[in-house]
């Protein structure tokens, strides 16, 4: 259980600001030039962000197994999601840049 924890708290400090961040478009100016398409980016971390909630709040909360296997299938869902999005601005981003 503690790792559980310990997990959404981690995501919740890390993941979320920096997704927030990105979507909305506030970021140093420094970094605006090699994270070219910024709101797919921040999209990509929502997504990665969403897996670890749906993963820790159903078996922290004692759901049944079959609500707890759901969202885990809903949260994997989402961080493909979230890794395709990221590969794609990455591509997007090589590709403006060529």
């Amino acid at each position: 259980m503690i790792w559980h924890w310990t997990g959404l708290a981690v995501c919740s400090l890390t993941l979320l600001p920096a997704a927030l961040a990105l979507i909305t478009g506030r970021m140093p100016q420094s970094l605006r030039a090699r994270m070219a398409p910024t709101r797919p980016r921040g999209w990509a971390l929502l997504a990665l962000y969403m897996a670890a909630p749906l993963n820790a709040v159903p078996r922290l909360a004692g759901a049944s197994p079959g609500l707890v296997t759901a969202a885990t299938a809903v949260a994997g869902a989402l961080a493909v999601t979230g890794c395709v999005l990221a590969a794609l601005a990455a591509f997007r981003g090589a590709r403006a840049a060529a």
